[in-house]
């Protein structure tokens, strides 16, 4: 049984399953729904919690297996919390967890919470997981996308009896907020938390935002193409100032761009020649986001213009990697930039790109 995060609140104060696995790369949300899960438990009678991280080839799986039919000393009913950071409980803990699942068979004495990172869907389709997943429930913890998150600020902050002005001054104090503190949702939390400290409930200017909230946006260099593919200029500076300064390899950064480049020129060429869009984008493994904007920039990038990008591309392979080019800058970093700014150029609106 699978249940969605915004859900979970709701579904916990129905019943309680025997079994609840949550997996995901955001700690915050992750944390927060293991204690939403913790506080219900809590108010069911689980007044014991026992809790196992799995670490090194060595671990006893023995003993959470013990833990799971051993009567509780101190308490009627018992939580047994299963922490599983590499996401690979290997062959034995695979064994034990399949064990430990049927064990909550008609077992209302014992609560089981799994923790996990991202699960791929290989994993998902493994005999343990699903042995879990079949007698419980699953909640998939999926990140904040950029695109959301002003939203997500603005309903943290109505959670703590504040809000941004109305209209445009609002929008534009959320889209400052979330520019801070993007890919880092713990530090958001912790800045939305800092102005309910430093501010009374009510209305926030965007002078008061502007003198509380720090700068600690993180970047991960996969979502790089997403905003140079959208034409967010002023985005995909910000991108590469925060990955240079987190030391982010040049070449990887490169590689980010340079795929995405050839991906469309490849799918131009596909389709030119007669291959149905869909098709032409599956055989290139472009799928989700990424296809989305795929399909709103090709129809306005000639074959010419990829071509041109492509041998820019070519050229910042050689920069990255020590050589020079004339008429290009020296510094990778000088050169990363340049691409980006074509490409995003290439890809923005016909309206407002420049000539």
């Amino acid at each position: 049984m699978q249940v969605a995060l915004s859900q979970l609140v709701a579904h916990l104060s129905k019943s309680l399953k025997g079994i609840y696995v949550l997996h995901g790369d955001e700690p915050l949300l992750l944390q927060e729904a293991a204690d939403q899960i913790r506080a219900a438990a809590r108010q069911q009678g689980f007044g014991e919690r026992s809790v196992f991280t799995v670490a090194g080839a060595h671990f006893d799986w023995s003993a959470v297996l013990a833990a799971g039919s051993s009567m509780s000393l101190f308490a009627d009913r018992q939580l047994l919390e299963v922490r599983i950071p590499s996401g690979k409980p290997g062959k034995e803990g695979s064994q034990t967890l399949q064990e430990l699942a049927e064990q909550t068979d008609g077992n209302d004495a014992l609560l089981v919470l799994v923790l996990l990172p991202r699960m791929d869907k290989a994993t998902q389709g493994s005999a343990w997981f699903g042995a879990l997943e079949g007698r419980g429930v699953q909640v998939r913890i999926v990140p904040i996308e950029r695109a959301a998150l002003p939203a997500w600020i603005a309903q943290r902050l109505d959670a703590q009896g504040q809000r941004v002005e109305a209209g445009t001054a609002g929008q534009a104090t959320l889209q400052f907020f979330a520019d801070r503190v993007e890919g880092n949702l713990l530090a958001a939390h912790q800045e939305i938390q800092k102005l309910g400290l430093l501010y009374p409930p009510g209305e926030l200017t965007l002078e008061q935002v502007e003198a509380c909230v720090l700068n600690v946006a993180r970047y991960d260099v996969s979502k790089l193409g997403e905003a140079v593919l959208s034409g967010h200029r002023a985005r995909v500076q910000r991108m590469l100032d925060g990955l240079q300064a987190e030391g982010e390899s040049e070449v990887l950064v490169h590689f980010t761009l340079a795929e995405d480049i050839r991906a469309l020129r490849q799918v131009k060429e596909a389709t030119a020649q007669g291959q149905p869009l869909p098709m032409a984008l599956r055989e290139n493994r472009v799928w989700g986001l990424r296809e989305r904007l795929f399909e709103r920039v090709l129809p306005r990038l000639a074959m010419v213009d990829l071509d041109n990008l492509l041998l820019a591309a070519h050229t910042v392979d050689g920069l990255v990697k020590g050589l020079k080019q004339a008429d290009w800058p020296s510094d990778p970093w000088q050169a990363l930039h340049r691409l980006a700014m074509q490409l995003c150029e290439a890809c923005q609106p016909a309206p407002i790109r420049a000539r």
